[in-house]
């Protein structure tokens, strides 16, 4: 009768121990989804990247002349001209440079996420965006331009009031006309190219980015017209990399120095955007040097 007694007891034991067991291991399971679900990795260090030889660059594959997608599906832009000299200089070959395509509103998570290493994806720095992620030396300046039919050009914010502004999800564009105008209606998109074919099928008065950008369009659109030509500050345009990369953030910046010997930028506006603004731009107004506004 002890024995059984014992036994008995024992099973009750083992079977006590065995489900605090389970609770342990869900509760950790748990925790580990959660952290999966937050969608932040670890980015991988400057020498981790020179170990690997390749480095993850995140560009716009629809913002022609910064980054786009060739007729031959090359990409090619702005951004990509001075992606493929990191790449060369940090690793020894243009080659060493994987492209990721990058939409507007999906460029902070893709550093936070470690998808990419750095964003070259006419990023725009702002306060908001400075919590959340590391900007490095800027390599172009920028401010907003607006867009529309050369019939019915909107030469001031004033004429949007009972219209409809088309925009891009997660762009200085989409947050300047929320904050200072609120009376006008937003259609909101996420790709530069479903923005661009509302315009043309009229379900917007005009459309709203980068000055740079829609005065490059325009002049590829016959029949448009960059009505405001610049709107709200002119702001810095430079590289990120997921908050605390130090190390890369400090290569970076080192790099933007010492291409200013070379007037690197100015090569690169030369060989990318010359070719489509012409004498309508002025260099000085877009190009940064050595990280120097």
């Amino acid at each position: 009768m002890k024995n059984k007694i014992g036994a008995i007891l024992l099973t009750i034991i083992l079977m006590v121990g065995l489900l605090a067991g389970c609770g342990q291991k869900s509760e950790g399971t748990e925790e580990n989804a959660e952290e999966k679900g937050s969608g932040k990795a670890t980015a991988r260090t400057l020498d981790e990247i020179k170990q690997d030889g390749k480095i993850k660059i995140g560009v716009f594959s629809d913002k022609n002349p910064f980054g786009y997608v060739d007729e031959n599906g090359k990409v090619q832009g702005y951004d990509v001209y001075f992606a493929k000299r990191i790449a060369k200089d940090l690793l020894g070959s243009e080659d060493a440079v994987e492209f990721v395509y990058v939409e507007a509103a999906s460029r902070v998570e893709y550093l936070q996420s470690g998808k990419v290493d750095i964003i070259l994806a006419n990023f725009t720095v702002t306060d908001e965006r400075k919590e959340k992620v590391d900007f490095a030396l800027p390599y172009m300046k920028v401010a907003l331009g607006v867009v529309s039919p050369e019939a019915k050009l909107i030469t001031d914010v004033s004429q949007l009031k009972d219209g409809t502004l088309i925009v891009v999800k997660g762009t200085t564009a989409e947050t300047y006309f929320s904050e200072k105008h609120p009376e006008i209606k937003l259609l909101k998109f996420d790709e530069y190219q479903e923005a661009y074919d509302a315009l043309l099928d009229g379900r917007g008065e005009a459309f709203s980015t980068d000055n740079t950008e829609v005065l490059a369009w325009a002049l590829n659109n016959k029949g448009y017209a960059v009505g405001i030509e610049s709107l709200g500050n002119t702001d810095a345009i430079a590289p990120a990399v997921q908050k605390g990369n130090t190390a890369l953030l400090d290569w970076i910046n080192t790099e933007i120095k010492s291409l200013a010997d070379e007037k690197f930028f100015h090569a690169d506006y030369e060989k990318t955007l010359k070719p489509v603004y012409g004498e309508s731009v002025d260099p000085e107004s877009l190009v940064v040097e050595g990280g120097e506004m």
